[in-house]
């Protein structure tokens, strides 16, 4: 046990909190971070592990904290991540009197100011906020983080891969340029499917080391299948799903906003017919982050006491709430690593076995969970998308870099991006004509004195509070009832005077819109339908896709599927016994009509876009349902196969057939905030990398051989 390693006072705090020893991936940290400290680190291992303080025990062991400024800063993925997060480590830095600030936009102000006069100790913190910073508060920024020692990135899996993973990263080298010394990362995560990819985003894969804890929780794992066709969830369903949930403290993830209402409300209600206890709640990023906080508050506080909270993501990630005994899912998650966060959530307190329980509401739904279920106990996460080239928020960040530094040369501003690691792989030339594109379209204005500065337009981009996230977010209308904030709500026609909706578990009827002020009064109600709110098409990833397909074409039998969900899985498999497929890793069925033909090409999204995308360029008009991976092409059996056959040659062309898309498609950018303002061969790059997969269709084409 490395305690004699830690601090005295950590010592103290240990005794008082009577650990009798340490979990295993805090002693491992503390005998590496504390010996070897000149490197970076990932901390790996199963959710409710100890991560948080396997980091910060040694970090507050070996910082000498009488250093004028910021000596340690956190960064989190959620604003209520932090939040949860400050009790923690707040109540660990008493013993060293260190003092410990929140830093987002829902943070105190008073303590934001004190925090910029008097720099010092820890700052939990978001990506965003980083960036605001940078905008409007250069100077004060560099006085606080000058002396920077550790960045602890929590929830590292979240960053890796995404547009917002390389602004952090290219944030992260922003401070680096300003610090006087070196500082540390150390990545937080329980669901990384590719240790080397995490290993660069640190900047220095070389000298980052991975501690891995393998343990895993045991999980009592059972499947329901309840048919549906209806928007509504079947009530044999809630019914069901009350029984199960009634006498726990549970955790509902329906995937959506609007269903996690339904479910809420609909449990609520046969709660209240049969006496049952009233604890049942919603819980998503529209709902007032108040009530979200008292939700959170009374998970974590009672004892006695049963729960049920529907909830999104917003309780996926490392947020404590204390004793969760299961985690229902409603229908499949698109990744195995969403569904590993989520099950994590549960079986937390020692001794206590995981338990998940997991209704599916139609057949692909059950399919694709059982994928998940097995791949998950096989140990395989999906690898973080690699995006190598992202010109979209290399312009963000040039714009953001130009505000900061109120004029730079052009060619300056250029080799800064070019040493930057988030854009190793972009081009200096190609980041010069992104540059000049930028001043033509008076995003950038080149002064006299040969300076760039913000150009009007830029000025207008940069003055918006959206400018410091680099993702999509929805406008939406405040929803109040008697001068307090429930929440929020997308505009649509849903949202009429009169009509009623769901919302924090409660019905509504709205009694009065005001546009102006983004605002809707409502009062309580009986009724209600659940709100309706945007959302993206996840991408599913091709091994999930195989293993779907594996289990259609052989007759494993699984114990855990109740009795609907065997019979289930029984008439999938029949429709496809027909085709005699004796390995579901290389052969892929079609369906053949007289003038259509159904193509169930069980790959991922983007190799299913990609394939659809060089139907279309041949002439034949398709339909795509990605959920069940089937592509139907208007063509008959000949022209079908004269296509696929000369499927290399469209991706010979592949550039070309992406313009003439985007130009009739502006909308297939719509996944980039900032890839509109860029010229149209960097956007047909972005599809290429993001939403497309020219190579994995290359490799796809030459592997499949069709049914049919």
């Amino acid at each position: 046990m490395p305690y004699h390693l830690l601090s005295e006072p950590i010592r103290r705090y240990i005794r008082d909190k009577g650990w009798a020893e340490f979990r295993p991936i805090q002693a491992a940290a503390i005998q590496r971070m504390t010996l070897e400290r000149e490197a970076h680190y990932i901390l790996a291992s199963k959710t409710a592990s100890g991560k948080t303080e396997a980091a910060f025990l040694p970090i507050l062991s070996t910082v000498d904290f009488s250093q004028n400024g910021v000596q340690v800063l956190y960064i989190s993925p959620l604003i209520a991540l932090i939040n949860d997060q400050f009790e923690r480590v707040e109540e660990l830095c008493k013993y060293l009197d260190v003092k410990v600030t929140k830093w987002h936009g829902e943070a105190n102000r008073t303590q934001k100011k004190k925090l910029l006069l008097e720099p010092s100790g820890i700052v939990l913190i978001t990506p965003e906020s980083i960036e605001a910073l940078f905008v409007h508060q250069p100077q004060p920024l560099r006085n606080m983080f000058r002396k920077l020692q550790y960045v602890v990135i929590d929830e590292i899996h979240a960053f890796v891969g995404t547009d917002r993973g390389t602004q952090l990263k290219s944030l992260l080298f922003r401070l680096q340029a300003i610090n006087e010394g070196k500082f540390h990362i150390i990545g937080l995560s329980a669901t990384l499917g590719d240790y080397a990819q995490a290993k660069k985003f640190t900047g220095d894969a070389d000298n980052t080391k991975v501690l891995l804890d393998k343990a895993e929780s045991e999980i009592d794992v059972d499947f329901r299948y309840f048919e549906n066709y209806m928007p509504d969830l079947p009530l044999s369903l809630l019914k069901d799903l009350y029984r199960e949930t009634k006498d726990h403290k549970t955790l509902i993830f329906p995937n959506t906003r609007g269903r996690a209402e339904e479910v809420a409300v609909s449990l609520k209600k046969i709660s209240e017919k049969v006496g049952g206890h009233p604890h049942y709640y919603s819980h998503h990023s529209s709902i007032e982050k108040g009530l979200r906080e008292y939700i959170e508050n009374f998970a974590k506080s009672t004892r006695r006491e049963n729960f049920c909270i529907a909830c999104t993501s917003t309780l996926e990630l490392g947020i404590d709430i204390g004793t969760v005994e299961q985690v229902v899912q409603i229908d499949a998650t698109s990744s195995i690593a969403s569904l590993i966060q989520r099950v994590g959530r549960s079986g937390r307190q020692a001794g206590q076995r995981s338990r998940l329980i997991l209704y599916a509401t139609y057949k692909l739904s059950l399919l694709q969970s059982l994928a998940c279920w097995l791949l998950y106990r096989e140990g395989f996460i999906e690898p973080p998308q690699s995006n190598p080239q992202p010109y979209d928020i290399l312009l963000h960040q040039a714009l953001s870099i130009a505000k900061e530094k109120l004029g730079i040369p052009l060619s300056k501003l250029a080799d800064f991006l070019a040493a930057n690691v988030a854009f190793s792989e972009i081009d200096k030339a190609d980041m010069v004509e992104i540059l000049q594109h930028a001043t033509a379209g008076d995003m950038l204005e080149k002064l006299g004195n040969g300076e760039l500065i913000l150009g009007i337009t830029g000025e207008k981009f940069v003055n918006k509070r959206d400018f410091y996230s680099v993702f999509q977010s929805e406008e939406s209308y405040r929803v109040i009832h008697a001068g307090t904030t429930i929440g929020e709500v997308p505009l649509s026609t849903q949202i009429e005077e009169g009509e009623n909706i769901l919302l924090s578990a409660r019905m509504w009827r709205i009694e009065f819109i005001d546009h102006a002020a983004r605002r809707i009064e409502v009062v309580p109600t009986n009724e209600g339908r659940k709100p309706l709110f945007s959302g993206s098409a996840s991408n599913i990833h091709e091994r999930l896709r195989e293993k779907m397909f594996q289990i259609l074409c052989t007759q494993s039998y699984f114990d855990f599927l109740d009795g609907a969900s065997q019979q289930a899985i029984a008439e999938m498999r029949a429709d496809f016994l027909p085709f005699g497929v004796q390995d579901p890793k290389t052969e892929r069925v079609i369906r053949f009509g007289e003038k259509k033909a159904q193509f169930y090409t069980f790959s991922s999204s983007r190799i299913n876009r990609s394939l659809q995308l060089i139907f279309n360029a041949a002439g034949a008009k398709t339909t795509l349902d990605d959920y069940s991976s089937c592509l139907t092409v208007e063509a008959t059996k000949p022209l079908f196969m004269r296509i696929w056959s000369e499927l290399p040659l469209y991706l010979e062309r592949i550039d070309t057939h992406i313009a003439k898309a985007l130009r009739a498609t502006p909308a297939l950018l719509d996944f980039s905030k900032w890839g509109d303002l860029l010229e149209e061969k960097y956007q047909i790059a972005l599809l290429k990398n993001r939403h497309f997969d020219v190579e994995g269709t290359a490799v796809y084409w030459g592997v499949i051989r069709l049914l049919g």
